[in-house]
């Protein structure tokens, strides 16, 4: 029978002390024990390099990966805007799993990723958001995937966009690649809900909507989400979103990308992302309740499918989901543990979350080891 990951996790104002409470949970490490996960809020991000070299000192694990993050998670508990550690630490076969050096171009990814001479099945990775090639890294990993699939999210911090790829890192896309031996699932949870029908772009020039099924863009906005609404330009900003649907999704995913100005004279809209007349579009607005819904929805699913208990996860949140949508308290984690039990798990609030091939806003990504 596979045992639980064993995990840790911490605040304290000084890194060594987070860093031993987390050595203190952890307890006897298993001598099969071989990858770690690690995440760091940025407030200790500085000593990140030093916690590393502590963590593999410690514990002879010799292979990690990971992040910084404004906000880090473990099992039951969110921490934000506090200096704080979280460690995962994972059994697996030999053979069975690669740390993926930092990229930072796509022509960086010209071979297909091998594992002891196996194709990579699916991968966990990390982002640095000031990469500009960030969108064809990702696809391009995700490609290079038997499963066509990665998972993971784009480094959070007001400092440096640190990751964990055996080393300290940064720049690039790094993470961790698995063989089809390793048993492991995947889900996604969207964090606002759809105003309105699915509409159809008819005019555009990169990421302005000049018309939107033949009529004015903002004419169309301001007639699904009301007139009222469409007066608060400043409050529209940080809470009505677009959403462009995924083409052959079989669960109705979309993309949400920020609504990132307004022509109210010329009614012309502009968004987070490159746009093409015939694309998709549906506008969408920040919930608390349909991201409680939906979270629900997601997990009732994974367990359903799996019936299993997890050995451990790997969980990434966006930074505008946690206490805004879902209640303080560590709630949004909360949930987690209520319906698939206590398991091991850690993670961090992201600057986008990573799956498929794709970068999210506004979702849940979780990753459960079988």
């Amino acid at each position: 029978m596979s045992r639980q990951f064993k995990y840790g996790h911490a605040m304290a104002p000084q890194w060594q002390d987070a860093a031993h409470q987390c050595l203190v949970q952890l307890g006897e490490i298993p001598a099969t024990a071989n990858l770690g996960f690690l995440y760091v809020t940025d407030l200790l991000s500085g000593h990140m390099d030093d916690i590393l070299s502590l963590l593999k000192t410690s514990t002879g694990i010799h292979h990690w990966v990971g992040s910084s993050g404004t906000g880090i998670c473990a099992t039951d508990h969110e921490y934000l805007d506090q200096p704080a550690i979280a460690v995962m630490l994972g059994e697996f076969p030999q053979d069975t799993f690669r740390v993926l050096a930092p990229v930072r171009s796509p022509d960086e990814l010209q071979d297909q990723i091998l594992i002891a001479g196996k194709p990579a099945y699916f991968g966990i990775v990390h982002g640095d958001p000031e990469n500009q090639h960030m969108l064809g890294l990702i696809e391009q990993c995700a490609a290079r995937m038997e499963s066509g699939f990665v998972v993971g999210g784009l480094t959070s911090s007001r400092q440096s966009y640190f990751q964990v790829a055996d080393s300290l890192v940064q720049g690039g896309l790094s993470g961790v690649a698995f063989t089809s031996d390793v048993a492991l699932t995947t889900r996604l949870t969207q964090g606002v809900s759809p105003i309105g029908s699915v509409h159809l772009i008819t005019e555009c020039d990169e990421n302005v909507i000049v018309t939107i099924d033949n009529r004015p863009a903002f004419d169309v906005l301001q007639e699904d989400i009301g007139e009222i609404l469409s007066r608060d330009l400043e409050r529209l900003s940080n809470y009505i979103f677009v959403g462009l649907p995924i083409t052959g999704s079989d669960t109705g995913d979309y993309l949400v990308r920020n609504l990132i100005g307004i022509d109210v004279e010329q009614k012309l809209l502009a968004i987070g992302d490159r746009v093409e007349v015939g694309g998709q579009i549906l506008f969408c607005r920040r919930d608390g309740a349909s991201a409680i819904k939906d979270m629900q929805r997601m997990l009732g699913s994974i367990k359903t499918v799996n019936g299993v208990v997890p050995r451990g996860g790997v969980y990434i949140s966006c930074l505008g989901r946690g206490e805004g949508m879902f209640g303080a308290e560590s709630e949004e984690l909360k949930m987690i543990s209520r319906t698939l039990g206590t398991i091991p798990l850690v993670g961090f609030f992201a600057n986008g979350e990573i799956s498929y091939n794709r970068l999210y806003g506004y979702t849940g990504v979780l990753t459960l080891f079988l």
